[in-house]
């Protein structure tokens, strides 16, 4: 096994010290790359391999940037690596299943642009996603060339949150983009992050992602068509990996209580000076956030986004661990079906 190669893709100490002396000897490591429908993608040290579905995930469901070890011969999983992030959310939807997003992601480029797509609330949602997965969240304003306004947007993501790192480029001039690749280093995974059409195929692209399509502008609206359909990990000019994701028409929070709080950490501040533990925070008596929002400390807009994703994620959690309860129950269930079968079998 050529660890050299290996790093250059995201292969980590975390990861060595899983992997015991022999078996490295008789199985191959890989990195998942893409996930299909009935195939997956696996990038190695002897380049892409295709696996089936069933055999890649004969040691656990994966996502994009798994890192698996598998018999050398037949190309079952033997092992699924632990991981040091994973990225998830509730799948889009009625129904609430967790959907993963990508593994072992070191930065988390946010991606907004600087036309009408720029919204703060969603930028915070995928921030609490970054800072609950324990990702380093770097927020990247694209089409910094149609805006007049780039240097009040940049400052208004910045008060997000203290020392949070913002960039605002035009994702086509190369140049620009170079500020990006101190992050995008041999041996670091970076993910593409945002709702579509704001320019993350671009962006892509001018890091050295290979085969990046790209849509034109609209001229209605200023946004972008959507054109990436699959999560992929793409080598990358500056010797990192980049994991492109589809652009997200929504993203809803599950478990994310650490990091939602962690976010609104000057909400939770002030919330904690009301007089009354239970407050409603809807103008009682005695209300910190209500003074605080009459006052000017808090922006209004930042702690009605705060109760929405934390009620939001609350209800998800909940939603998700009943699922849980309900196939564990159901797994149960057939179990002891199939028990009774083979009893009465061995009666007869």
């Amino acid at each position: 096994m050529n660890d050299q190669e290996l790093f250059a893709i995201g292969w980590k100490p975390h990861f060595q010290q899983q992997l015991a002396p022999d078996e490295s000897q008789r199985a191959i490591v890989a990195r998942v790359s893409a996930h299909h429908r009935s195939q997956i993608l696996l990038l190695g040290e002897k380049g892409e391999f295709r696996v089936p579905v069933q055999l890649a995930e004969a040691a656990g469901e994966v996502a994009v940037g798994d890192w698996l070890l598998l018999d050398e011969e037949s190309h079952r999983a033997i092992q699924r690596f632990e991981r040091q992030t994973l990225l998830y959310r509730k799948a889009a939807g009625t129904e609430v299943k967790p959907q993963l997003i990508a593994a072992n992601i070191d930065t988390m480029f946010i991606v907004s642009s600087c036309n009408e797509d720029f919204n703060l609330s969603r930028i915070e949602r995928y921030l609490a996603l970054a800072i609950e997965s324990g990702t380093q969240p770097v927020v990247v304003l694209t089409k910094a060339d149609l805006s007049d306004r780039v240097g009040d947007l940049r400052r208004q993501v910045e008060q997000l949150r203290p020392g949070l790192l913002v960039e605002s480029l035009d994702a086509r001039d190369p140049r620009q983009v170079g500020v990006l690749e101190s992050w995008c280093r041999a041996g670091q995974t970076v993910a593409l992050l945002g709702s579509s059409g704001v320019g993350k195929s671009t962006l892509a692209n001018a890091l050295g992602a290979d085969g990046q399509a790209t849509g034109a502008i609209r001229e209605h609206d200023g946004k972008g068509r959507h054109v990436t359909t699959a999560r992929s990990l793409h080598l990358l000019r500056a010797g990192g990996v980049l994991i492109d994701n589809p652009g997200m028409r929504e993203l809803q929070l599950a478990d994310c209580e650490e990091g939602v709080t962690e976010l609104f950490d000057d909400v939770v501040r002030i919330a904690q000076q009301c007089r009354f533990h239970n407050c409603s925070h809807d103008g009682d008596d005695g209300c910190a956030i209500s003074s605080a929002i009459e006052s000017g400390e808090l922006d209004e807009r930042r702690f009605v986004s705060f109760r929405k994703l934390l009620a939001e994620q609350a209800h998800n959690s909940r939603s998700l661990s009943e699922r849980r309860d309900r196939d564990r129950q159901f797994g149960k269930l057939c179990k002891s079906i199939m028990t009774e079968k083979r009893r009465r079998r061995g009666e007869r």
